[in-house]
């Protein structure tokens, strides 16, 4: 595989059997890359190394450990984790987490989480700088069909949260979390929007302040 035919095989959807997506996961060249298959596609996206990308998904995953601290919430996230239908769908989304009785179901010892043995993430957020169109199109339409409850874009761009819930097969847009109860979206885009002004302990002292009202 030539250097050309790597570049073109990431950040777009190619038509592909199973095995085939399979067989190129195995490629060392895509060993860190993020990796989706959705209705007979792949799609490979190189892991970001900007720091605009990187400081909105540390961010995010403060923000939402904090709340559930306060609050009382069980979760566990993961971060990059791999979510697998063998044969249908796969989906490694930047940051997800289980959450109330389900925030125990996935045993220490297991390694890309198989979703006819195990159930969905409650709550999926994928971190947008370049990949808007992608992440609000196909990638909702797979957590969709994946099962998940809450489905999140940060776009890093426009300093703005995209919150759906999903139900009944489809999903539509909220403005306050279901999952996690009480917490507003728009109380998470002015977390983000501090971070463009000042560092990121003022914004988490913000936070902890914000949370415990």
């Amino acid at each position: 595989m030539t250097n050309l035919q790597k570049k073109l095989l990431t950040d777009t959807w190619l038509t592909a059997t199973w095995d085939e997506y399979i067989q190129v996961i195995t490629n060392p060249f895509y060993h860190k890359a993020k990796s989706y298959y959705y209705n007979g596609k792949m799609r490979f996206e190189m892991p970001p190394i900007g720091n605009d990308h990187s400081r909105d998904h540390t961010v995010v995953i403060i923000a939402v450990s904090i709340y559930a601290a306060i609050k009382g919430i069980a979760i566990n996230g993961n971060d990059n984790c791999t979510y697998r239908k063998k044969g249908f769908k796969e989906a490694q989304p930047d940051v997800s987490y289980y959450i109330g009785e389900n925030a125990g179901a996935i045993p220490w010892g297991t390694g890309i989480i198989n979703l006819d043995d195990y159930p969905a993430p409650n709550l999926v957020i994928e971190v947008a700088n370049s990949s808007l169109a992608d992440d609000k199109g196909e990638k909702r339409l797979l957590y969709e069909e994946l099962g998940v409850d809450e489905y999140w874009i940060i776009d890093v761009q426009k300093v703005q949260v995209i919150a759906f819930a999903v139900e009944n097969g489809g999903s539509r847009r909220i403005t306050q979390s279901q999952i996690l109860p009480g917490l507003a979206i728009s109380l998470l885009e002015e977390a983000f929007r501090r971070t463009r002004q000042t560092h990121q302990s003022q914004v988490v002292a913000w936070l902890l302040s914000e949370f415990s009202q």
